[in-house]
């Protein structure tokens, strides 16, 4: 009799544990790159983003060019819905460079087209008065669609508005999901940078942003499961003009010091992003990394998955 039970049961439990591991799924932490190039346009490489998916929910961190189309390409192949760019209600930028801004007017404009709350954004000082000046560019536009829409439609006529917050170092968001804390990044001459410290109930996530080696990035980033970090090849920065010599060296981070790095922090694996080749390939660069340091090292592509 047990044994009969047992099997007419079997299939509701199998079915119970499918439920239950979708569930875990949809509740672990994802991290998706969705760009990892520089100012210099590549066909295969979008504008600096990262996508961390918690419970449902994406959170940004930098919004170079042709971010916005990775996460659509992001959202259609790793079926997230939270990466449709309507649904995005959360962006973080580390500094005001070109190639990690280009998409936060794509990224506004969105969320006017989903009549829903304004897209926030967090970052330096100067996001402020770069968001107001967008706002203004974006209405332009607005008025003219708004002409002939109906009024019902049109539950927010300046949704298109981004909502901008400038931080200092600290924990500059938090809710039931995620923690997300800024800290300062030695990048040349743009003060301040920052680089962000992402907690989730799973998994703990540091991000670079643009910098050169930093000591107070390598403790943020002690026993961190993923390092998201920027590189460049100092094997091949020596055959470069004097003047790239010096303003790498000074703003960017060799494949040495990326080493440097990791040895003190020690995470479960060092992501490599805003790659600058010169002519080394990808496999010259981590090879660099690995010359110094034993553990896990990727070169990441535009919509890798970790």
């Amino acid at each position: 009799m047990a044994s009969r039970i047992f099997r007419f049961l079997t299939p509701y439990f199998y079915c119970l544990a499918l439920f239950y591991s979708s569930a875990a799924l949809a509740q672990e932490t994802r991290v998706i790159i969705l760009g990892t190039g520089t100012p210099v346009p590549l066909a295969d490489r979008s504008g600096p983003g990262v996508a961390v998916i918690t419970n449902g929910e994406a959170y940004l961190f930098d919004a170079g060019g042709g971010m916005v189309k990775r996460a659509v390409e992001a959202w259609q192949k790793y079926d997230i819905p939270a990466l449709y760019p309507q649904d995005i209600k959360h962006l973080f930028i580390t500094h005001l460079h070109s190639d990690h801004i280009h998409d936060i007017a794509e990224l506004a404009s969105h969320r006017w087209w989903a009549r829903q709350q304004r897209l926030s954004v967090y970052g330096p000082k100067g996001l402020q008065s770069y968001v107001d000046n967008m706002n203004n560019m974006l209405a332009i536009e607005s008025d003219i669609r708004a002409v002939g829409t109906p009024p019902e439609l049109v539950t927010d006529r300046h949704g298109y508005q981004a909502q901008a917050t400038e931080i200092e170092s600290g924990i500059v968001f938090s809710n039931d999901d995620i923690t997300v804390e800024a800290f300062t990044v030695p990048h040349g001459q743009i003060r301040p940078a920052f680089g962000y410290l992402v907690t989730t109930a799973d998994k703990t996530i540091v991000i670079s942003g643009d910098t050169t080696y930093s000591e107070l990035l390598a403790e943020k980033a002690r026993g961190a499961d993923i390092l998201i970090h920027e590189v460049y090849s100092g094997d091949e920065l020596g055959k470069q003009s004097e003047f790239w010599q010096q303003y790498h060296g000074r703003s960017h981070t060799s494949a040495q010091q990326v080493a440097d790095v990791a040895n003190i922090a020690r995470p479960g694996k060092v992501v490599l992003t805003h790659i600058l080749f010169f002519s080394a390939s990808a496999e010259d660069i981590v090879a660099e990394v690995k010359r110094t340091y034993d553990g896990d090292v990727v070169m990441a592509n535009d919509l890798d998955m970790f």
